[in-house]
């Protein structure tokens, strides 16, 4: 399985929203899923960068408790998902969070996995473990020292091996609270409308979308995902034309401008 830690930094990924290098928001928060759904269902999809730092900071619609700690949370949702709709992935994420309800988890997912180098990198030991297997904190660990180097203090590392397991457990991926054992995911339209739509910023199209790093995430073969491309094309999330050992997919109009 070709891994989404090795995902490089192109002209086109950058301009989508993608954020490359070696830092990462999973050295102190995990996904934030919960303050997420929180601030999107406090604050409209068209509004702009200024009216989701002012509902985090100045309203305090996710309830906490300082100002320190409120500005903090502001900036880590941001660097996970952007909250500006001049970004395309952003523009995507907000479309199949409206669209899809129970994809939430998984399409929260992919987003901060487009925007977060190190939870890239654990995107393999979890993705790789059969269903029912117990995940290992040493492999965590072990990528996340080959992606950061020395930069990275064992504690640190550690706190991030914590964050990036408890994301994937947000998402489905694992379940239990000490044990994290692996569980496939079932994956719904707007996830998969997301997981093709960022399929193409590395060139790709068709059929070829399905078999992607970022599909991997949704557990499933790219035969097995016809049926969710055909519910996602109902949704008016893609286009697509699946038979007669064809496979056409067109999903260019998910980031579109709301």
């Amino acid at each position: 399985m070709t891994s989404l830690s090795t995902i490089s930094e192109t002209p086109a990924g950058a301009r989508a929203g993608l954020r490359f290098g070696s830092k990462g928001t999973h050295t102190s928060r995990t996904m934030m899923l919960s303050e997420l759904a929180e601030l999107f269902a406090a604050v409209p999809a068209v509004a702009p960068r200024e009216a989701y730092s002012a509902a985090i900071v100045e309203d305090n619609v996710l309830g906490k408790q300082t100002d320190a700690t409120r500005r903090g949370t502001n900036q880590r949702l941001g660097e996970l998902y952007g909250l500006d709709p001049q970004i395309p992935l952003f523009r995507a994420l907000r479309r199949v969070w409206q669209i899809d309800t129970l994809g939430r988890p998984l399409a929260a997912l992919l987003c901060a996995l487009a925007r977060d180098p190190l939870l890239r990198a654990t995107a393999a030991p979890v993705l790789e473990l059969v269903e029912g297997a117990e995940l290992g904190r040493q492999s965590l660990l072990q990528v996340l020292r080959e992606e950061v180097g020395e930069r990275l203090n064992p504690s640190s590392l550690d706190k991030v091996a914590r964050n990036a397991a408890s994301t994937w457990a947000q998402a489905g991926h694992l379940e239990g609270r000490v044990r994290k054992v692996r569980r496939r995911v079932e994956p719904t339209p707007g996830p998969l409308a997301l997981a093709l739509w960022l399929g193409t910023l590395e060139g790709l199209a068709g059929g070829q979308l399905l078999s992607t790093r970022w599909a991997q995430v949704l557990d499933r073969t790219a035969h097995e995902l016809h049926p969710v491309v055909l519910r996602a094309k109902q949704l008016g999330l893609l286009s697509a034309n699946i038979g007669g050992g064809t496979v056409e997919i067109d999903v260019s109009d998910l980031a579109q401008r709301i």
